[in-house]
This record gives structure tokens, sequence and C-alpha cells, in this order.
């Protein structure tokens, strides 16, 4: 049977790692050096408009009207709500959040360079996405980013310039006013899984998992943030891996501080590596 979270507050705003995020984080970094991070990014967050919403459900293919449908509800149902600078505020929680035990990859460099190797499990699509994520976004490519596109995205799944790990990376590019097509030597891009969840199932081999990345941008100065991100992955028998599946992207994901009151609030389990029994 297919799971879905109840969030218990009001839908988010959508909340991917768009030109907004990135502007904030970076924008004042360009033009002022030294400032802190949270004034830097709200200052510039204020004067940008909001992202687009979340494009609706892609239209049932013939013969797979219930089974699409239930995947499209399952990838929109909201997520929770958070405030617009729960991504830059370390506001620690006092208590641990519960943890979600995701397996660690058993191959170091899968197809396009990728981390590979993660099991058939639901724990295992949350390793996978997280390190398709981490491979384009510490790269800061945008030919690395076609390449773990074409190797990592199911047919039918977003097109390479409407992805939004490619969407992340140009408007990177521009907002750290970087030259080329991907960053410059000097600017050091780490993401940290930081947390994870599993937003809901339709049978084994087809998911809607949530990582949420600790991120630290260094140009000349350094900045910090937490991005959530979603996906739908589906399980290839054939190559025995997951990719990400077809459809439209799920809702955005709450973007937190982690390890703040507000990731334990939205529902984010802390990452913790291991072995699935």
């Amino acid at each position: 049977m297919p799971t879905t979270r109840n969030p218990t507050r009001r839908p988010a705003d959508p909340g991917p790692w768009s030109r907004n995020r990135l502007l904030a984080m970076l924008g004042a970094i360009a033009v002022a050096l030294g400032l802190l991070i949270t004034g830097l990014g709200m200052a510039v967050w204020s004067a940008i408009a909001t992202p687009d919403a979340a494009a609706p459900p892609t239209p049932a293919a013939s013969g797979e009207v219930e089974v699409v449908s239930v995947r499209d509800r399952i990838a929109a149902a909201p997520m929770a709500a958070v405030d617009e600078d729960a991504a830059f505020t370390p506001d620690r929680a006092p208590v641990l959040a519960p943890s979600i035990v995701v397996p660690v990859s058993t191959v170091e460099a899968g197809p396009a360079g990728v981390p590979s190797g993660f099991p058939r499990t639901p724990e295992g699509a949350v390793g996978q996405l997280a390190a398709i994520e981490k491979t384009v976004l510490e790269s800061m490519s945008l030919p690395v980013a076609r390449d773990v596109h074409q190797a990592w995205v199911a047919p039918g799944g977003p097109a390479v310039e409407e992805w939004e790990l490619t969407r992340n990376v140009v408007s990177f590019l521009a907002a750290g006013r970087q030259g080329g097509q991907q960053k410059d030597l000097t600017t050091l891009v780490t993401l940290t899984p930081a947390a994870g969840l599993v937003k809901g199932r339709d049978g084994p081999d087809w998911t809607v998992v949530c990582v949420l990345m600790d991120v630290q941008v260094a140009i000349r100065t350094e900045a910090r943030m937490g991005y959530g991100f979603c996906s739908r992955m589906q399980w290839n028998p054939v190559e025995q891996r997951w990719l990400i599946a077809a459809g439209s992207p799920p809702a955005p994901a709450p973007s937190t501080w982690p390890g703040s009151v507000a990731a334990i609030e939205a529902g984010w389990l802390a990452w913790t590596e291991g072995v699935e029994e």
C-alpha cells in the first residue's frame, strides 16, 4: 500500500535551491565580503521574486491511470511549511531528531562518476539520491550535470534544462559571478548529507525520497545553508540501481538548517550511515 506523510503545518512555498536561495547565500558575497551569513542571505532574499510553483502532475499514460495517479498524489502531497530564513538559521534543537539509517554505497564510482550500489530499499533510494545530488552540486559544472542527468534520469523524467539540479548549477554560476560552464578553481562547494526521509512509496520499486544537505560554499569568504531536495525514484531491475523516475517533480522539500528546531518540526530524520540487515 502507498504511504504518505501527513504534514501538520500549512504547505510550504516552493523551496528548491533555485536562483532565490543561491542569490540569498551568494549574491552579497560578490560585493560585500565579511557580512554575517544570515544578514547576507535575508538582505538579498527580500529583493527577489518567489520561485515558481511545482509543475502539475504529468497526465497518466494509457493503461496506467490508477498507478500513475497514486504516484502523482504521493509526489504532489505538500510538505511542512518553514520560515523563509530557516535554511540560514542555526537554531540548534535541544534534543536529537529521530534518525534514518542510510546504507553506504558499494561502488565508489558508478555511471558518470556517481557512487552507486545502494540496495533495493527506500533507504537505498535516499542514499542514491544524495550521491547524485552531491556529485552534481559539488562540481558546479554544467557538463557534469548533463552527464549525470543522462546516466541517472529515466526516460520521462525532467529534461536536463528543467532538472532542479541543473538549474541550481546555472543559478550558482550566475549568482557567484562564475565564468564559463563550471565554478572557478578558487570556489569550494561541499555538501554533507544531514537528514533524509521517505515521503511515500508504491510497491518495492518506486518511492519518493528527500535529502537535506548541509551546504558550505567558499568564494573568498564562506556561506552556509541547509537545502532540502526530493525526487521520485524508480528501481531498474536490469541495471540493479535506483534512477530518478519519470513524472513531474514532487512538491518542494523544506530547506532548514541541519539539526535545527525547524528541521525536526519539518520531519527531517537525522542522517546515520549503516548497513541494512
